[in-house]
């Protein structure tokens, strides 16, 4: 069993990345402006990567940058000029699936950690070892795999050899998120980070002698959305985990907002200490994290392949959106000469309406908003302005990073 398993969290810019590492993260991965496989997500300028990777180090977490896309021809020099920034920003460690890219990294950052992405289709021991023979540190498994799978894996590959697995967010019709539906059905590749996501997508049949006729595919009055799978979700499942032989415990969503990344890091943090420090404390609380995972927006839950293979009842076949409990109000900054905090505002609320402090402890405070005023001081009744700057008073003590949101 492994005593301390990495928390890998995911950032999509730079208030996200200093999100996770407050709330719990031992690792965070990020992708740059090219080469990752999630090109509509913000992502780091050159700029505020070398701030990102500054911030983490100082606070003792890593970061990873991902350059998993399957490459083309036209991609490989870029790929090679990218490498030689990465190498100067010194992140601990970077993402591959390609086969080529694999080989200009050690060509040009032969002293950097490299990790094979899901992508890469690594389903077996045998695969494993391959790629740490080619000087991999670190392999992320395939998600069709099975638990027992996983430590089949572990028991033949080198100690030295970690190995990384999803344990939470979204999960991929296809298999290890290689889906060509997106580039056929919207011209955008999957595979070079530009998926629309069709598997959320409302289907119906057409008959070839009946053009232009469509018939629902029933599952009840509403349709079916026959690829759109339920969210994973291991946070009742930690000591099973623990004891699988993973080295880090990856969460999905290189897309999502502060507040998710706030509320999964934090209620998985919580729930890998108090397991390694009590186990029946931390089966008393698995109610509690249950709770407090649902408070960020998800599709339903499921363990996905870990305990078998998926059935029907892993599938969504009435909606294609998300369930959401709690809004994203803003991120708490620094406190000005009046004893105001400073926040840009990322949803509307208003003075005295009830509010909840999220802080990276595990508390959530409830509040009442005193005061809010503009930049200049000027007194507001509310905040009608996406990312506009305001100043706002709520009668506590507040500190930097703690998450301001409120309950739908």
């Amino acid at each position: 069993m492994y005593s301390r398993p990495e928390l890998l969290i995911p950032a999509s810019c730079l208030e996200v990345l200093k999100t996770a590492v407050v709330f719990g993260a031992d690792a965070v991965y990020i992708g740059g402006e090219a080469f990752g496989l999630r090109a509509k997500a913000k992502n780091f300028s050159k700029e505020d990567m070398v701030k990102g990777i500054a911030f983490a180090h100082e606070h003792g977490v890593k970061v990873f940058v991902t350059a998993n896309i399957l490459a083309h021809n036209r991609d490989l020099e870029g790929v090679k000029e990218y490498f030689k920034e990465l190498k100067e920003m010194k992140p601990d460690a970077v993402i591959i699936a390609d086969p080529a890219v694999f080989t200009i990294a050690k060509e040009v950052m032969p002293e950097m950690e490299l990790h094979i992405s899901t992508q890469a289709n690594n389903t077996n021991y045998g695969t494993f070892n391959f790629w740490h023979s080619l000087g991999a540190k670190r392999v992320v498994t395939a998600r069709e795999l099975s638990l027992e799978e996983i430590k089949e894996i572990r028991n033949n590959i080198s100690d030295d050899l970690e190995i990384e697995t999803f344990i939470h967010g979204a999960m991929c019709i296809s298999y290890s998120g290689r889906c060509l539906l997106s580039s056929f059905m919207a011209g955008r590749d999957a595979n070079q980070g530009a998926c629309t996501h069709p598997c959320r997508w409302k289907y119906a049949v057409v008959e070839e002698s009946r053009p232009g006729e469509y018939m629902p595919i029933y599952e009840n009055e509403r349709g079916t959305y026959i690829f759109n799978s339920k969210d994973l979700c291991m946070i009742e499942h930690i000591p099973e985990l623990m004891e699988s032989g993973i080295d880090s415990f990856k969460i999905e969503g290189r897309m999502k907002t502060a507040l998710y990344v706030a509320t999964v890091a934090r209620t998985y943090r919580m729930a890998i200490d108090d397991y390694k420090k009590d186990v029946e404390y931390y089966r008393s609380r698995i109610p509690f994290y249950k709770s407090e995972i649902a408070k960020c927006t998800y599709r339903q839950y499921t363990t996905g392949f870990f305990f078998g293979k998926p059935d029907e009842n892993t599938q969504i076949y009435d909606s294609n959106t998300y369930i959401k409990e709690y809004t994203y109000l803003g991120m708490i900054g620094e406190k000005n000469a009046e004893g105001l905090y400073r926040i840009e505002q990322k949803n509307k609320f208003s003075v005295g309406e009830e509010i909840e402090v999220m802080k990276p402890n595990g508390e959530n405070i409830s509040v009442t908003v005193k005061r809010i005023t503009d930049e200049e001081g000027k007194e507001m009744e509310s905040c009608p302005h996406p990312k506009q700057i305001i100043y706002i008073d709520l009668g506590i003590e507040l500190d930097e990073y703690d998450i301001l949101r409120r309950s739908e």
